[in-house]
């Protein structure tokens, strides 16, 4: 694949949008194939700047948001790595139970003896692992962000949902839709597209999984699919399925604190996800919502929680502000401190933190707000 890469690069000016985790690393592919006739890389861009016209190759990271621009030069990581790989791809996309589904598939494989990379979204740039490939499957975690300027697609192809999300970074939500249906958009004949809200979970014990959730019934039918398809014995693969204890700030479930169980959904950024959470736990008697306003339909969300029987909803500013007006009983805090703080002298059963908004603002990212929640509620401080 280097090879390859290096043909790409070879004498070509190339112009890296966004120095983080991506733009670092393809800054460091770049210095090691040294090839190229110019590297240049700005670490903040705005859509409304003019791309420069002596630049032949326009390497975007994930985090910039393009608003549709259609420069032919514009590609990314992800693109090169699906044109360039010639091992094995699977993909996987949605708006929630991405991370959650890519890596139960890596865990599933890994356990049938299949060697596989974990890739992409869940951070591990693609480009990373241009030179470790061997014989592995790649299961690549893929954004909308990932997907948009891609001229190829997955062999496996998982799109799990579409739900109204990140309209910051795009002109409307059909062109949203349009950035996460590219991962079959440019399939061949063989390749396999799997849709999430077609998994069969007739099969499966709902009592045996250590995911919570019915949503996450559909994400374990789905890797079973995908596992299946790799020749995968059907007993070694539900046993693995059901073993999978899920990840970081997903429904992760901390210690009982004084008989009260505390769940971290942090990475819940759309009413969707935080309806699923509280259904994953229907002992629920409090809940925090609130971040990041992007102006996103939450009326979902209000007729849920006026529908249930949730008596202590805790709102942080500013979109659990402006939704508390709508609410039939609210409790409004300024900061995850109170919040926790006001959790602590009303829930009985389980608390669950899931904001269905994003973190920016306050925090550099749902991790990091997790991360504080956790400490909040356990005592210990999270790295």
């Amino acid at each position: 694949m280097l090879d390859k890469l290096r043909d790409f690069f070879n004498n070509k000016k190339v112009l890296i949008l966004g120095y983080g985790l991506e733009g670092q690393s393809t800054f460091r592919l770049l210095e090691k194939l040294d090839c190229a006739a110019l590297v240049t890389a700005w670490e903040n861009y705005h859509h409304t700047t003019k791309l420069p016209d002596d630049y032949d190759i326009i390497m975007k990271s994930p985090g910039i948001p393009m608003f549709g621009n259609s420069d032919p030069r514009i590609t990314g990581q992800t693109d090169l790595f699906l044109r360039f790989c010639e091992n094995k791809t699977i993909g996987i996309t949605g708006t929630k139970g991405k991370s959650t589904t890519s890596s139960l598939i890596h865990h599933i494989l890994t356990q049938c003896s299949v060697k596989s990379k974990l890739i992409g979204n869940i951070g591990v740039p693609p480009l990373d692992v241009a030179d470790e490939l061997g014989d592995n499957v790649i299961v690549m975690e893929l954004s909308c962000h990932q997907l948009e300027y891609v001229q190829a697609s997955p062999k496996i192809a998982v799109l799990l949902n579409i739900y109204e999300e990140h309209l910051d970074h795009y002109v409307d939500f059909d062109h949203y839709r349009a950035a996460k249906e590219n991962i079959f958009k440019f399939h061949k004949a063989g390749d396999v597209l799997i849709r999430g809200e077609e998994a069969d979970i007739s099969a499966l014990d709902p009592t045996m999984p250590k995911l919570r959730g019915e949503h996450n019934l559909k994400n374990i039918a789905v890797a079973v699919k995908v596992a299946m398809l790799l020749g995968c014995s059907s007993q070694e693969v539900i046993k693995a399925a059901y073993d999978f204890s899920g990840l970081e700030h997903r429904l992760e479930l901390l210690t009982d604190v004084n008989g009260v169980k505390y769940v971290n959904d942090s990475i819940s950024t759309i009413p969707a996800a935080t309806i699923a959470a509280v259904e994953a736990f229907p002992e629920t008697d409090t809940v925090i919502i609130g971040g990041m306003d992007r102006g996103i339909d939450y009326s979902s969300l209000i007729n849920f929680l006026n529908d249930s029987d949730i008596p202590n909803i805790i709102a942080l500013p500013d979109s659990g502000h402006t939704i508390a007006e709508k609410l039939n009983r609210v409790r409004k805090v300024n900061n995850m401190e109170e919040a926790v703080a006001y959790a602590r002298q009303v829930t009985r059963k389980c608390c669950v933190l899931s904001p269905a908004a994003a973190s920016y603002g306050v925090y550099k990212n749902f991790e990091e707000r997790g991360r504080h929640f956790k400490e909040l509620v356990v005592g210990e401080r999270f790295a």
